[in-house]
């Protein structure tokens, strides 16, 4: 069985604005660690065919916009899948040890019908930015977050995960394959989004016998339509993302499965995104769909406690710590929706949404407002001016967050 990605096998025409395949010059220059490194020999059924193919697209690559940058409308880029040139491909067998990842063309990815991803859900992704300064040199912003974040979930789906070094390189790799997708300051950022899934075959409930790991990118813009305006939130009571002793607090692909009919409903009514709240006592605030939620009152900044239903959000972690190196006081409790809606700011954080302040919420038919329904409050504004300084290199991080690839 084949699972087709978005992208045909191949390249498509300059006429697309697809990039051209980095030369073998700069593909020489990619350095390749011991245990990723893959020889031609061992490449086998689909790789080896998409390296022949890839082998014969080299000779007739054709060029558009500068060395370092694809031609591209980047004014339009919006949060939607571009295919890009490369990405990357490791796997691992029932031993648990991950050995010869290497680079392939971007495209389908074969497996078996019975694999334990498709028949049990046993999968976890991951996403983190890429941001590219002034001086051409690429920022990534705290990968080895998402890395440990990855072993986490691993570990509780029984799942053998890359090393730390393993996934860093992987994203380093995949980044610097595809560096002409990387949006010009200030035009947007290539999104990363590694994977882990049980690729081997089996019938009975059971961990998969072999995994693969894969990390793709993506040229992306805003995640909302309307960009850093507010966003409007439906309360969601019918449906809950996670309950208790579940796996909310793993990045889970069933996780975000779940939310998809509650989503479309609230976009249906005109909303943004969903508010999910506890499974037990359906009052407690939880999380949006793909991120989590603070709230502003009287200075104060809060923010749900992690419960082990709420995923440990790195954006979450990062702001958290540049509030309070601003002097605000941040706190973690349980906050009821009652309180929510009484607040002076609300906002969002994610990978995907970044900082994103919330205009209304609407619960049980009731709208409520947040200041200027057209503007973000001051405290988002702030936090969000402080966040993405450091994230885009506009300032010295003085956290240590930042990576860069040269």
């Amino acid at each position: 069985m084949e699972l087709r990605t978005s992208a045909a096998r191949g390249f498509a025409s300059p006429a697309s604005g697809r990039g051209t395949v980095p030369s073998p010059r700069f593909l020489s220059r990619l350095v390749w660690s011991r245990s990723t490194q893959c020889t031609a020999s061992s490449l086998q059924g689909p790789v080896a065919r998409r390296r022949s193919r890839f082998s014969t697209l080299m000779t007739t690559a054709y060029n558009t916009g500068t060395p370092d940058l694809v031609d591209f409308n980047w004014d339009a880029l919006g949060f939607q899948l571009v295919p890009t040139d490369f990405m990357y491909l490791m796997r691992c067998s029932s031993d648990g040890v991950f050995t010869k990842g290497e680079l392939v063309p971007y495209g389908p990815i074969e497996l078996n019908p019975a694999a334990a991803v498709l028949n049990y859900g046993q999968g976890l992704l991951e996403g983190l930015r890429a941001h590219r300064k002034e001086d051409g040199s690429i920022l990534l912003f705290r990968p080895h977050e998402n890395a440990l974040r990855m072993r986490t979930g691993a570990d509780r789906l029984c799942m053998p995960a890359p090393s730390v070094e393993q996934f860093l390189e992987a994203v380093k790799l995949t980044v610097l394959a595809n560096k002409r997708w990387v949006p010009p300051t200030g035009k947007g950022s290539l999104y990363i989004r590694p994977q882990l899934i049980g690729s081997g075959a089996i019938l009975g409930v059971a961990p998969a016998p072999q995994y693969t790991f894969t990390v793709f990118v993506c040229p992306v813009g805003h995640y909302f339509k309307d960009g850093l305006s507010p966003i409007s939130l439906l309360t969601e009571e019918e449906y809950h993302r996670a309950a208790p002793g579940g796996t909310g607090d793993i990045k889970t692909i069933g996780n975000y499965a779940s939310v998809v009919s509650a989503q479309r409903r609230a976009k249906e009514k005109g909303h943004s995104d969903v508010l999910y709240l506890d499974s037990i006592h359906n009052k407690f605030v939880e999380e949006v769909s793909s991120c989590n939620i603070f709230m502003v009152k009287d200075n104060v900044i809060s923010t749900p406690l992690l419960t082990g239903t709420i995923l440990p959000g790195i954006t979450r972690k990062s702001v958290m710590g540049i509030a309070q190196n601003l002097g605000f006081q941040v706190e973690e409790h349980n906050i009821t929706i009652d309180e929510l809606l009484g607040a002076d700011e609300v906002f969002c954080t994610g990978t995907a949404v970044v900082l994103s302040p919330v205009g209304s919420i609407t619960y049980r038919e009731r709208k409520v407002e947040y200041g200027k329904s057209q503007e973000a409050g001051m405290v988002s504004q702030q936090l969000y001016a402080a966040f993405t300084a450091i994230q885009k290199g506009l300032v010295e991080d003085s956290m240590g967050w930042t990576l860069k690839l040269n």
